[in-house]
């Protein structure tokens, strides 16, 4: 059963190896984890505008062997909406992607996972965690 969505920094660190203390919490919740297909895609953007496109699209690829890809729909597209608006109507949006992956989070009842609380905590019904000490 699906418990996390990690955000795309969360991503890179554990892609990266570093700081460990993400990658031993990655390790200890093994088969919980997942990410939105919106995070896919900014990870294969950061391959493909990096200089060693080949090396990176491999350790993504890696990477999202070991965890699900969920597709974002219908669900979260509403959540979206809801989302979007409530900050317009406070006067503290978020950036696009990170207002996509909220949403998807929320939809589906996941803690998302990110060392951006900052920017997420903005997001009312939005569980956090960061795993950075």
């Amino acid at each position: 059963m699906l418990k996390y969505m990690l955000d795309t920094n969360i991503c890179i660190y554990v892609i990266k190896r570093r700081p460990i203390e993400v990658l031993e919490t990655f390790n200890k919740y093994a088969g919980l984890m997942c990410i939105s297909s919106i995070t896919y895609a900014e990870l294969c953007h950061g391959v493909e505008k990096s200089t060693k496109p080949e090396q990176n699209r491999q350790a993504v690829e890696d990477f999202v062997s070991r965890l699900t890809i969920l597709q974002y729909g219908e669900k979260a597209a509403q959540h979206y909406g809801e989302v979007r608006a409530e900050l317009e109507k406070a006067g503290t949006p978020i950036g696009v992607n990170d207002l996509h992956i909220s949403a998807h989070a929320r939809s589906e009842s996941l803690t998302l996972v990110t060392n951006n609380m900052k920017e997420f905590e903005r997001v009312q019904g939005l569980r956090l965690e960061n795993w950075i000490s």
